[in-house]
């Protein structure tokens, strides 16, 4: 009984975790101060400068972004990333243990419930003072859904 109870509440605190940090505005969330006081960045320059590439319509760069702007920006993508990997592994043990789903059913409804999740973040960002909605992060919540995915069918496969 508290197995089941335990496992359909996991993806809800995902999904609130997802919830929370969407509903703040950006100022709240900047990392840029932190990251400069406590973290020696000077060292990544060198690492950082050949990085440019074009996102939501505008360039990621050293020369635009700043060193500490490029370090939060490849931490906030790796968190959409590691953040829907978890809802994907946690929507998947739930519908596990809590249906009689084969593995593949649980599988595939998990993907489609972590995918919508990431659309509906999108939209409920679009309601949140300075934030905007893309779907450039759908594409990365989905790929850490994916990178689930595999995890899941590499465990399943080294099971048998």
């Amino acid at each position: 009984m508290y197995k089941r109870l335990i496992f359909t509440i996991l993806p809800f605190t995902v999904m609130g975790l997802i919830f929370y940090f969407s509903s703040q505005p950006y100022g709240e969330q900047d990392m840029r101060p932190s990251l400069s006081t406590y973290l020696p960045l000077e060292l990544l320059r060198p690492l950082l400068a050949p990085v440019s590439f074009t996102y939501h319509g505008g360039e990621v760069s050293l020369a635009t972004h700043g060193i500490d702007g490029l370090v939060e920006f490849f931490i906030r993508k790796g968190a959409h990333i590691s953040i829907f990997f978890l809802l994907m592994i946690t929507t998947y043990a739930a519908f596990l243990v809590n249906t009689r789903w084969n593995k593949r059913t649980a599988v595939i409804s998990a993907l489609v419930v972590t995918v919508l999740y990431a659309c509906f973040d999108e939209y409920h960002q679009s309601l949140t003072p300075d934030r905007t909605p893309y779907i450039g992060d759908v594409g990365l919540d989905s790929a850490g859904a994916l990178i689930a995915l595999g995890v899941i069918y590499a465990g399943n496969k080294r099971r048998k």
